[in-house]
């Protein structure tokens, strides 16, 4: 089995056809078939033949065969039955000399179970704008973090990864994201890019390891009153944290022992003022135990 050229919609179309495939709104699949920005992806992800790597969603191979070129591992994980059909055809030399592997089924259901074996030192992907922020959410969530990421996202959940305080698209994403690692902003990508054409723009971000993480005594508690912090953006800090204690003189003693205003939002606090608002409430629950 050929692999398809990758920068022609006309071949990508008729090896589909030719396999009786066809592409499946439901995963969100589009493909890159901008081969100068496949190569700026793959050198942002600063890869070597020592390189271990997880690829989420690589469809039919484009970013897997500029990956494994480098002489990089790489493990992908691929929900689409016939794209999974087709990669181990395709890579089937670099699965013989033990640099590719791939998981079929659904990422959020598979890859804990891929890191119980191994953590690779990079993760990439194209990732499915329906589910993009929960595999990076839900990754940072179970303390799964790689020393460097590089992914393509809708341009409005970037902007939610790198969003400053005060700005409309910060949120407790943003807090997440800022917290484990240094987010910024890559390249963006319009719907020519891709095939079919997507209705949204895209924006690829790098993700660079916070060597001081977590910063702060309990981070089970830092994520629980982040959410909750950002649940009702319209209520002030000392609503949510009453909602969130279930005691509205202890949401007041906290707020106090931290000086915060009880009047402030939590759009209006930085990641440090949150860092320092976890640390006084987590030893005002334990000295209360």
């Amino acid at each position: 089995m050929n692999k398809p050229d990758y920068d022609s919609p006309a071949s990508l179309k008729a090896f589909l056809d030719g396999q009786g495939m066809a592409m499946q709104k439901k995963f969100g699949q589009n493909f890159l078939i901008n081969a100068a920005a496949r190569r700026r992806l793959i050198d942002a992800l600063q890869i070597d033949g020592n390189s271990s790597v997880w690829e989420v969603g690589p469809g039919l191979g484009a970013m897997t065969d500029e990956i494994l070129s480098r002489g990089a591992s790489l493990t992908a994980f691929e929900i689409d039955r016939g794209f999974a059909q087709c990669l181990p055809e395709f890579f089937k030399d670099y699965h013989q000399k033990g640099k590719f592997s791939l998981v079929q089924g659904d990422v959020l259901k598979t890859w804990r179970g891929e890191a119980d074996r191994q953590m690779p030192d990079r993760f990439f992907g194209n990732l499915p704008y329906n589910v993009a922020a929960t595999i990076i959410a839900d990754m940072i969530s179970a303390g799964v973090r790689f020393p460097r990421c590089v992914v393509t996202v809708q341009k409005e959940v970037a902007q939610r990864m790198c969003a400053t305080v005060g700005s409309k698209d910060y949120s407790s994403f943003s807090i997440l994201c800022g917290w484990a690692y240094k987010v910024s902003p890559l390249m963006d990508l319009g719907g020519g890019s891709f095939w079919p054409r997507p209705n949204v723009d895209s924006r690829a971000v790098v993700m660079e390891l916070r060597e001081d993480f977590p910063r702060c005594q309990n981070p089970a508690h830092f994520m629980k009153l982040i959410r909750a912090l950002f649940s009702s953006r319209r209520k002030t800090v000392r609503n949510n944290l009453t909602v969130f204690y279930g005691n509205g003189q202890q949401a007041v003693d906290v707020l106090e022992r931290s000086g915060i205003s009880p009047q402030a939002r939590a759009e209006e606090l930085s990641l440090e003022t949150f860092l320092h608002l976890s640390d006084i409430s987590n030893s005002y629950i334990v000295e209360k135990l």
